[in-house]
């Protein structure tokens, strides 16, 4: 699997009886046997206030390569890949769920993120051999 690209972003209300702005959206664009793919996934926005209680990250920005700054929405869509493989088969995952979202923190090797997310920047790619390498291993 090839890694092509992570965002995120606040929703904005587009209607008054919506609750859009409640919500962020993550998305992942990678490359799965060929073919071209995006896994979109929608949570509460009220999750990236609690991330410092489940993730050793302290503030948002997360980290900076170069100038470039990588908010907490940009990677929670890469995680959610990496340790669960099986959204490979999905487009999207909605997550409202506390403890359903921070279970795709648990166990992760959160040092290999920055090491992604580096390559994404400097070479616009970075190649999964095994979402295994990503997950500690008792």
């Amino acid at each position: 699997m090839i890694i092509k690209q992570c965002s995120g972003f606040e929703l904005d209300k587009t209607l008054k009886n919506t609750f859009e702005d409640f919500f962020n959206q993550s998305e992942v664009m990678y490359i799965q046997d060929g073919e071209e793919k995006t896994l979109q996934v929608l949570y509460l926005r009220y999750f990236d206030e609690q991330f410092t209680t489940f993730t050793p990250f302290t503030e948002d920005p997360v980290f900076t390569i170069d100038s470039t700054e990588v908010y907490f929405r940009d990677l929670v869509a890469l995680v959610c890949l990496l340790k669960n493989p099986g959204y490979r088969h999905r487009k999207r995952v909605y997550l409202n769920e506390q403890k359903q979202f921070e279970e795709h923190f648990k166990g992760l090797q959160f040092d290999r993120l920055k090491e992604i997310f580096t390559h994404l920047h400097h070479k616009n790619s970075y190649e999964v051999k095994s979402t295994l390498e990503y997950i500690k291993q008792p």
